[in-house]
């Protein structure tokens, strides 16, 4: 880390989930080989990192109305109500940071609450890890980081999910994301048109509910489902792997096949963001 400790910010976009949800988890991955199609939209989840005056570690989410003071020392900042922030930071700064904790603000701000659908946790984590790859230098690249995130939001923090998440919030932009086994992540951006993307936003809406929802005890049944080779769950995550390859031709076959497509007249409500990785990170 530098002498002087300067600000850092990262943004990462949130994401739809298009096809292929679920297959991304393990032991279905491992065995079957998991396909996820989806695309980053234009709300983020945000991190800065920057210089603390009074000698503390500050975590501060005000979406959360959490607001956190610790001395600089890793045990007191595992105590924190934010698991995330204390498993990032903890994470990066024992492998990166030698393990010393500097005074510093940690904030976080994301668009969409927890339980939305949009992957928001796992963006907030892939933000708060470039955030502090950028603060201290690490020697990552996006696979690194995506990789990074998912295990600590899968392992150190034992919070139950897939892995697309952390790479589409890393990625960004519309990508078929293949899981295979021992860890292996093929992400495969899709270069589609403009109009053929303007033609998906007019024909989709997203809203909030005002209604969240725990995906841990769902996907902690899905994953106990996929233990047992007999269970219809399995050819249902066959179908849903299908569906994902499907969407991705359909997708795909505009490019050179244009069809008769009808506008649902549906006013857009989201852009969608095509950066190839849409991840900022800069020092103020």
């Amino acid at each position: 880390m530098p002498e002087t400790m300067p600000t850092v910010r990262a943004r990462v976009p949130l994401r739809l989930g298009l096809a292929g949800g679920g297959t991304d988890l393990s032991p279905y991955c491992d065995e079957f080989g998991g396909a996820v199609l989806n695309m980053t939209i234009d709300r983020y989840a945000f991190a800065t990192i920057e210089p603390s005056e009074d000698g503390l570690v500050h975590f501060i989410a005000p979406d959360m109305n959490i607001e956190e003071s610790f001395p600089p020392e890793l045990d007191a900042i595992r105590s924190s109500k934010l698991p995330l922030h204390a498993g990032v930071t903890t994470r990066m700064l024992t492998e990166f940071g030698g393990g010393v904790v500097p005074a510093m603000r940690v904030t976080s701000f994301v668009d969409a609450p927890p339980g939305s659908g949009l992957g928001s946790s796992s963006a907030l984590v892939v933000a708060l890890v470039e955030a502090f790859r950028a603060l201290l230098g690490a020697p990552l690249g996006p696979y690194d980081v995506a990789h990074l995130a998912f295990e600590i939001e899968r392992i150190d923090l034992g919070l139950a999910g897939g892995r697309q998440d952390q790479y589409a919030a890393t990625f960004g932009g519309v990508n078929f994301i293949e899981f295979h086994a021992q860890e292996r992540v093929i992400v495969n951006p899709l270069r589609v048109p403009a109009r053929v993307l303007n033609e998906l936003e007019i024909s989709l809406i997203t809203c909030f509910s005002g209604v969240t929802r725990r995906s841990d005890e769902i996907i902690a049944e899905q994953q106990r489902r996929m233990t047992a080779s007999a269970d219809p769950a399995i050819d249902s995550l066959h179908q849903l792997k299908h569906d994902a390859i499907e969407m991705k031709q359909a997708l795909l076959y505009h490019l050179t096949h244009p069809l008769t497509r009808r506008g649902l007249g549906i006013a857009p409500v989201l852009r969608f963001d095509a950066s190839c990785r849409d991840i900022a990170a800069w020092e103020g």
